[in-house]
């Protein structure tokens, strides 16, 4: 790995003001407006950048992800189900109920294809076994893609949409698979990288959660407990290193003009005093300039 970790003076805070498990941030291009969620704060927040104006939505149950809609506004991933956020007056409304017991299972970390479908995990909040999945919800239905995980995660595709990423958190596991983008199928699962699951290590470098892809197809890759951001080729090589103020990364995403500007969610909930101290931007929405740009988010479309 070559040796380009980002020194700390270079990443702020994009927005200060702690959520407890910061999400699912999204780049609104033509809002020039960073969106995001607090999954236990059960609220939908919005950044514009230049003017600093923010502004947040409360939800019912807690917001496992957000995409935009493609005639206005969010479909937010609730744990009962998938909703449509109306952002100009705050109206929720129902799209599809969850398939699943949402007494112990939720929606968590998904992303649109070049096709407008929403591609969207689950997490099995027992985590004894691998009882999530990852749906995709396409035309206002959901058919289950039958990808076994505890935590679902890190949903990306290429650039070419020939590759769809997904990781799941518990097991320090990214996948890879064959996409057909004409029918949304994805097939030939692979390991992209396996992370070293023993916290007691001092190597230890936390496991994947939320991820992204840049504009040339290297996956981002927020490394949960691990303090660092990592940037990986298709092959599953690390490419790039940036060490973080915070040291639960959630997600990232490419945003500002020319979308080289990292947006980084992080969590601050259930972390130690001590932790907290040593780690102070925790919870807070971090930004870091990187060389390579990212690429606009497709939006769902029913």
């Amino acid at each position: 790995m070559t040796d380009t970790s980002s020194p700390s003076n270079q990443i702020t805070a994009a927005f200060d003001q702690p959520m407890l498990l910061g999400e699912s941030p999204l780049w609104h291009a033509e809002e020039a407006a960073l969106y995001w969620i607090d999954i236990p704060g059960k609220a939908v927040h919005r950044l514009h950048i230049e003017s600093r104006q923010h502004k947040s939505w409360p939800m019912p149950q807690e917001p496992g992800a957000i995409v935009k809609h493609a005639q206005g506004g969010l479909v937010v991933a609730l744990r009962t189900g998938m909703s449509h956020l109306d952002t100009q007056t705050g109206a929720l409304s129902l799209l599809l109920e969850a398939p699943y017991d949402t007494s112990r299972i939720r929606f968590n970390d998904g992303r649109c294809d070049a096709a407008g479908r929403f591609w969207c995990g689950t997490i099995y909040e027992p985590r004894d076994r691998e009882a999530g999945t990852l749906y995709c919800f396409e035309r206002n239905s959901l058919h289950d893609a039958h990808h076994p995980v505890t935590t679902s995660n890190g949903v990306a595709f290429s650039p070419d949409q020939r590759l769809l990423y997904h990781s799941n958190t518990p097991a320090h596991r990214i996948n890879v698979y064959d996409y057909d983008l004409a029918t949304g199928t994805a097939g030939n699962c692979r390991l992209l990288r396996q992370f070293d699951a023993d916290k007691s290590s001092p190597d230890y470098g936390g496991r994947p959660d939320g991820a992204a892809v840049d504009s040339e197809g290297a996956y981002w890759c927020a490394m949960f407990e691990g303090g660092r951001v990592l940037r990986l080729s298709p092959q599953g090589e690390i490419l790039q290193e940036i060490r973080l103020p915070a040291r639960c990364p959630t997600m990232v995403a490419f945003g500002g003009a020319d979308l080289r500007t990292l947006y980084i969610t992080t969590g601050r909930n259930g972390r130690s005093d001590s932790e907290l101290q040593q780690y102070p931007l925790s919870g807070c929405v971090l930004s870091v300039r990187v060389e390579i740009p990212g690429r606009l988010e497709y939006s769902y479309r029913p």
